[in-house]
């Protein structure tokens, strides 16, 4: 079977690849809490996901860039997170890797939703310094409303959430033997200033909301934040997926064809 994942390369297998000009897919992550009953390195669910795109696509696949900025989950044991700069730094880094070597199409595949204005921050300073366009992929953000309302009916909405959907189905179906669906808990919301929290960054007050510093700990002692993983399978993991990569898939197709250094 064709190689796909560059870690897996000698370098002259890599070498070998150039005259292909191949789209460069660098995954990202992070080692976080995704409640209770699921593995808190869903990096592994970025990489896993990008094989199969780069199977599918013909992309070649980046080592995983595993931890993220994710500071609301620092009060979670086992969690790894990056400083703003040191995340620029690294992305920044990594991308410079292939440029250096006439690689122009690069594609970012996210699993990591708190990365991306630090992603746009980045791939902006290329577009000056190097005219060059890199497309992100946010992967989970890319589910579009139909596809949770067919999987999950009338309680699509109510599905998702940190710690639930889609991660939980996904892991079902990618690492099953990683799960402990017995840990699973409810999703409930604490207060903060006896008001309403809203996500990780906000309250309630009156009609609108007051940005506050909310940590994950803060909001459920679960580290769960809306969703219920008790409506969580493998099957719709399956689906999740094959979307997911199909998807992406697609885009970089289309990217293939097009210059990197302008929107023609």
């Amino acid at each position: 079977m064709t190689k796909v994942a560059i870690k897996d390369m000698t370098f002259v297998e890599f070498r070998e690849r150039l005259a292909e000009k191949p789209v460069i897919v660098i995954p990202l992550g992070s080692q976080e809490e995704q409640g209770p009953h699921a593995p808190m390195g869903d990096y592994m669910l970025s990489e896993k996901l990008a094989e199969l795109v780069g199977e599918a696509s013909g992309a070649l696949i980046a080592p995983t860039i595993p931890f993220g900025y994710a500071d609301v989950f620092r009060c979670v044991p086992g969690g790894i997170q990056l400083r703003a700069g040191t995340f620029c730094a690294l992305l920044e880094d990594a991308i410079t890797a292939f440029l250096d070597h006439g690689l122009t199409h690069i594609v970012l595949f996210n699993g990591h939703t708190g990365n991306t204005a630090l992603i746009d921050q980045t791939v902006r300073g290329f577009k000056q310094s190097h005219g060059i366009i890199i497309p992100s992929i946010n992967i989970w953000k890319a589910i579009p409303v139909s596809l949770w309302h067919r999987l999950h009916g009338d309680l699509g909405e109510k599905a998702g959430g940190h710690g639930a959907d889609p991660i939980t189905s996904v892991y079902y179906h990618l690492f099953p033997d990683l799960m402990r669906p017995d840990l699973i808990e409810k999703s409930s919301a604490n207060k903060a200033f006896g008001l309403e929290t809203s996500g990780l960054s906000a309250v309630r007050y009156g009609e609108a909301e007051v940005l506050v510093p909310l940590d994950v700990f803060d909001v459920n002692e679960h580290g769960l934040i809306g969703g219920d993983a008790g409506l969580s399978n493998a099957g719709i993991g399956k689906e999740f997926t094959d979307y997911i990569v199909s998807h992406a898939s697609g885009f970089i197709r289309h990217f293939r064809q097009h210059d990197s250094r302008g929107f023609s």
